[in-house]
């Protein structure tokens, strides 16, 4: 009869108050399992990671290498990243601010820039594994120059993105890294992809996201993709602000674009100085120091002329004090006598 009547209250109960959420229980929390750490903060995509690191097992320390391209607000950063249980590993490493050491004089962060850090990487990842002379990609001398256009090579039912193949070694496969950018039209990790293309990796692509696709007419134009590795964007910009500085009287050319005219870059100098910076590039992509800064700054020594000296002892200090004090005890007579001179006469 006690059963009965508790289970009644229970049905008056919900009848009284019939929006009433159910909240989540003890069993809930019991069995919720939480995300990863870089999945919390928003940082990785594990899905996209999941498929860019997992290979087959019967592939035996044959990792799959990653293009991972970050573009931040002041460079372009492109890395050969591959997968291990114990971590990332770094192959290869570019930065455009490097891009100065190639005679880069200003604009590290537009698509240009990022056409040649991967341009970089991509020739220092093959200085690195040795396959440097065999693939030596697009643009390599004056008649290979750069279009714009896809390369790819069919050999059986696979098809390489290299310009030729080398008949004892394949070229190296990297797959593109965006993480968490938006894969837009025409943006700048598609140029750190042609880059690393020209250079000679092989990187799986089409011509949809590359400046020059038209998405209406299903069509690329490859002049206009050029034009973009070149500059002509920023150069034809350059004019329209010159032109209207003229014209009104403003200074709109030196307030966006006060780096290229403080280093003495004109809208009509940009095609060669990316000509310049490319054959510099593939002259000699490899890092600025053999060793990386944590091995540099465990073997720096300093200069003993700038260490802090040792602390005087206590006798040390006390005959500094009797020496200042019969300084200052000299200095005193010395002028009494000078006042004495002075009443005699």
């Amino acid at each position: 009869w006690s059963a009965e009547r508790a289970r009644r209250r229970r049905v008056d109960r919900r009848s009284k108050m019939p929006f009433v959420k159910i909240q989540k229980d003890k069993p809930y929390f019991k069995r919720f399992q939480v995300k990863y750490r870089r999945r919390r903060a928003g940082k990785t995509d594990y899905y996209q990671r999941k498929k860019l690191t997992i290979q087959a097992k019967n592939k035996y320390a044959t990792p799959k290498y990653r293009l991972v391209v970050r573009p931040t607000c002041s460079r372009i950063i492109c890395q050969i990243v591959y997968a291990t249980l114990a971590g990332d590993k770094v192959l290869a490493q570019a930065d455009s601010k490097e891009l100065t050491r190639y005679g880069l004089k200003a604009g590290f962060k537009n698509y240009c820039a990022a056409y040649c850090t991967g341009l970089l990487v991509g020739r220092r990842v093959l200085q690195k594994v040795g396959l440097f002379e065999q693939y030596t990609g697009v643009g390599d001398d004056e008649e290979d120059e750069v279009t714009g256009e896809i390369v790819s090579v069919q050999f059986g039912k696979r098809t390489f993105f290299v310009d030729e193949l080398d008949d004892d070694r394949r070229p190296l496969r990297v797959n593109l890294d965006i993480g968490l950018a938006r894969t837009s039209l025409g943006a700048k990790i598609f140029g750190a992809l042609k880059g690393a293309s020209d250079a000679g990796l092989d990187i799986p692509h089409n011509h949809k996201k590359f400046p020059g696709y038209d998405v209406d007419e299903k069509e690329y134009d490859a002049s206009v993709h050029k034009d973009q590795i070149f500059g002509e964007h920023v150069a034809e910009y350059m004019r329209f602000l010159e032109q209207e500085d003229a014209e009104s009287g403003t200074k709109r050319l030196e307030e966006q674009f006060g780096t290229y005219v403080k280093a003495g870059v004109a809208a009509d100098d940009l095609e060669q100085m990316y000509l310049d910076v490319h054959k510099a590039i593939r002259a000699d992509p490899s890092p600025k120091h053999k060793e990386s800064n944590k091995e540099r700054s465990a073997k720096a020594t300093h200069d003993k002329k700038f260490k802090k000296p040792a602390r005087k002892t206590k006798e040390q200090r006390d005959a500094d004090i009797d020496a200042k004090l019969k300084k200052i005890e000299a200095m005193e007579e010395e002028s009494d006598s000078d006042e004495e001179e002075e009443d005699d006469e």
